[in-house]
């Protein structure tokens, strides 16, 4: 009896471990087609001599800039979600939802990509992308708690991980949201994309030795 309990499980634990596998590889494939449609989405540059063809690069330059803000923001949650799915064990039904919630902004990046990088109505496209990436994060985050608070982790996961996480997304759910009503101001408000992080890391590497002393 006790030898069948055993072998139960195991099967069970095998079994939730498979489905995590399989969740992460999902989430991968995800991501893979978003940053494909990024790629997608970019307009070819007109042109029947090499002069015109750069003009036409330097008219549809807010494209261009636009993919590779968003192909960095899409990298990163993906360089996140492996770092974290790294550790992940096993998978409980509250995680599947939120999961696919995260992966429903990363689906819907490029099309906030396509929108920001339109002329006009500058406020109305900047907070709709700020929004996208504002609720991503705040999912991930939600993911994170989730993963930690279930145990749904290895044993040997480093304990400091999941304190790097609530920062860093943190942090960056901030950025993006400051940014918001700087727009309303200034076109300079992707500049909280950037400040406002670097502030936070340089806040916390000040902190930490005086934390140590």
């Amino acid at each position: 009896m006790s030898s069948a309990k055993s072998e139960e499980d195991t099967a069970s634990s095998e079994a939730r471990g498979l489905a995590a596998e399989r969740l992460t590889f999902f989430s991968d494939a995800v991501v893979a087609i978003a940053i494909t449609l990024l790629a997608l989405e970019l307009p070819l540059p007109e042109g029947a001599t090499s002069a015109e063809l750069l003009r036409s690069l330097g008219h549809h330059r807010s494209e261009y800039i636009s993919f590779l803000i968003s192909f960095a923001v899409i990298a990163g949650h993906w360089r996140a979600h492996h770092r974290l799915f790294h550790h992940v064990t096993t998978v409980c039904g509250g995680l599947l939802p939120i999961t696919f919630g995260w992966l429903l902004m990363m689906v819907l990046m490029p099309f906030a990509t396509k929108v920001i990088a339109e002329d006009g109505g500058f406020e109305f496209r900047f907070v709709l992308y700020a929004l996208v990436q504002v609720v991503a994060l705040a999912l991930f985050l939600v993911m994170t708690r989730q993963i930690q608070r279930q145990h749904l982790h290895r044993a040997d996961t480093p304990p400091e991980l999941f304190g790097e996480f609530y920062r860093g997304l943190g942090t960056m759910i901030a950025a993006f949201a400051v940014s918001i009503p700087v727009a309303f101001f200034t076109h300079w408000a992707y500049a909280c994309w950037i400040v406002i992080p670097f502030v936070g890391n340089l806040l916390f590497r000040l902190r930490r030795p005086a934390a140590r002393a």
